[in-house]
């Protein structure tokens, strides 16, 4: 992890959780806030602060993404269109989960890797607060989190996988709103990828019938393969490869 951190906890706070994480991170638990990152736990739940931002991943304001026809339009959800009944997906770049939230809501059961422990601890209290909601809990239940290396857990992988999913962070270019908010902080805690090649190779491994990787509009495609087909956007692309 590329940034230290401070736990703190507030009245209504999870302790169970909150001591399970300090042990794992070998960081003491503590009441104040710390000058940098701190992993806050709370009567709502687990957030993260610093540098002046808070933030806490929330599945209920993408509501409006997955209801009322929209979800149908949504870019990436095009582009994962199949004809599979139940199929199964893998996000191996997980983050707070958002893109695999879309395809769990599209119908996908989910599997998502993320090996940096806070923003897993943070994805897995988001999916968590998801599965409670009466509107989010049939998407929710379809998304299941493992912690780790997503090379490493794909090297495993022995489903049968109709698509992978692949989401190398990049930098954000803005600095306000939300997901701004999330991408400040959660980029002190793990820098883009820097094994994108490796990544490629062990989806490709798997044998999915299609790996979708996500770009910015005028980037090289990952590890310079040519996709069979792209979505474009006005900022971002979907770059489709079908694996034969």
């Amino acid at each position: 992890m590329s940034e230290q951190i401070v736990i703190c906890t507030k009245k209504g706070a999870d302790m169970n959780l909150a001591n399970a994480f300090a042990a794992k991170m070998d960081v003491p638990i503590g009441t104040a806030m710390g000058d940098a990152l701190t992993v806050v736990f709370d009567a709502k739940g687990v957030s993260l602060c610093g540098y002046g931002l808070s933030y806490q991943g929330d599945f209920e304001q993408m509501l409006h993404r997955v209801t009322n026809g929209r979800l149908q339009h949504e870019m990436l959800v095009r582009a994962a269109k199949t004809t599979q009944d139940l199929p199964r997906g893998i996000d191996a770049t997980a983050g707070m989960g958002e893109d695999a939230f879309l395809l769990a809501a599209y119908g996908y059961r989910m599997t998502l890797y993320e090996q940096n422990p806070v923003i897993a601890l943070l994805l897995k209290d988001a999916i968590r607060r998801a599965r409670k909601h009466k509107e989010l809990k049939e998407i929710a239940e379809r998304m299941q989190l493992v912690e780790g290396n997503s090379i490493e857990m794909l090297s495993k992988q022995v489903d049968n996988i109709d698509t992978i999913y692949l989401d190398p962070m990049f930098p954000a270019r803005q600095k306000s709103g939300l997901i701004n908010k999330k991408l400040q902080l959660i980029q002190k805690l793990e820098p883009p990828c820097a094994k994108e090649e490796d990544l490629f190779d062990a989806a490709i491994a798997v044998s999915p019938k299609k790996i979708i990787v996500k770009r910015p509009l005028k980037s090289p495609f990952l590890a310079n393969r040519n996709p069979n087909h792209t979505f474009e956007g006005k900022a971002i692309r979907y770059d489709c490869y079908v694996v034969e």
